[in-house]
Order: C-alpha cells, then sequence, then structure tokens
C-alpha cells in the first residue's frame, strides 16, 4: 500500500495475508520495490511459517513471478480497506506520524 507521506522515513506498507487462517502480517518500509517485497517475505513469512505451496500477488510493480489467482484478491483489498480506516483514525492531521 501507498506511497504515504514519509513517517519515520517509511512510505509503503508491505502485507501478506494467509487466506485461511486470515492472519496478517505488515510492515512499514522505505519502497515497495522486489528486493524490499522478498527479504519482507522471507523473514516474516517463510521464517516463521515455513515455505508457503503457493503466493498470490496484487500484481503490483513489484511482482516478480505471475499472479496465481488474481481473484482471490479481494480479501487483501478489504484489509487494505481497513488498514487505511484505522490509519486515518489513528494519525495526526499532518499525516507524517502512521509508520
Amino acid at each position: 500500500m501507498g506511497p504515504f507521506p514519509i513517517s519515520n522515513g517509511n512510505a509503503y506498507i508491505l502485507l501478506a495475508i494467509d487466506y485461511v487462517s486470515r492472519w496478517v502480517e505488515g510492515k512499514a518500509t522505505k519502497t515497495n520495490n522486489a528486493k524490499v517485497v522478498v527479504d519482507f517475505v522471507k523473514s516474516n513469512i517463510f521464517c516463521k511459517f515455513g515455505v508457503s505451496k503457493a503466493i498470490i500477488s496484487d500484481q503490483g510493480m513489484h511482482q516478480i513471478t505471475t499472479a496465481y489467482h488474481p481473484n482471490t484478491n479481494g480479501q487483501v483489498e478489504v484489509f487494505n480497506r481497513e488498514i487505511r480506516k484505522l490509519l486515518q483514525k489513528m494519525v495526526s492531521p499532518s499525516r507524517n506520524d502512521w509508520s
């Protein structure tokens, strides 16, 4: 998600969602390029939960391979909306303290 106004050097939020349990892992990052995404998946997903059989991408510009099932990204969009709502409620009017 993003870019957002820079907060603590961060402009993006990376999210990973388990479609079965609906568990969400997220992290504020400076960029959302492929290296950042791969490092996020390795350290926040594979190291904690093991290697996944499939990864579904939102087809963002950081994408490394094609999306598995683009039509299942509705759940991601719901989480994105909810996070945006939470950020709008929690941040100051200057919107520079979200991360």
